[in-house]
């Protein structure tokens, strides 16, 4: 993927003061954001489309056609696939055991290892769903609003609820 900086006229780079895309961010083709945006050190796909106060952080991967909604925060260590839905609001964990300070001085990141997160093809996200670190959300998995991802999703898989269970699978395995 082309950075912001390297091929302009393939990129939708918005050139407002509301906008912040790091020139180490590697975008796609026809990405379209909207105001208000934190960008840094992270790849988004061809023809993604980004809301307003999402943060997508150093070493996030985000795929092809994509749309991530308002307010949603994409840490170091996920990785989205292609044609993904997240809602409104969706927060990723990177670390299983946060703590401010190390023996009185505060953390760095010498301190802490980075955990990851993997949501894979057509799985679509509910707003106000919290991802705790070291999961995998399976293919075309639906993850139903508010729910709290405490470990893997099967693919097709409906899940829902604190902490979210499978409720159901998708009927066909194909339908999407």
């Amino acid at each position: 993927m082309p950075s912001s900086t390297e091929d302009s006229k393939t990129s939708t780079t918005a050139s407002n003061a509301f906008t912040c895309i790091a020139p180490d961010v590697r975008l796609g083709k026809n990405v379209k954001f909207s105001k208000f945006i934190n960008l840094y050190g992270c790849e988004v796909g061809d023809d993604t489309k980004i809301g307003a106060f999402v943060e997508i952080q150093k070493n996030a991967k985000v795929g092809k056609r994509c749309k991530i909604s308002s307010h949603t925060f994409i840490c170091e260590g996920v990785t989205i696939e292609d044609e993904v839905f997240i809602g409104h609001n969706v927060t990723f964990v990177n670390d299983m055991f946060p703590r401010a300070t190390t023996n009185g001085a505060l953390q760095t990141e010498a301190d802490w290892r980075v955990e990851t997160t993997l949501v894979k093809r057509g799985a679509s996200i509910g707003s106000g769903v919290t991802i705790l670190a070291n999961v995998v959300i399976g293919e075309y998995a639906l993850i139903g609003a508010g729910a709290v991802v405490t470990k893997d999703v099967p693919a097709h898989a409906v899940v829902s609820g604190n902490p979210g269970r499978v409720m159901r699978y998708f009927e066909s395995r194909g339908q999407q």
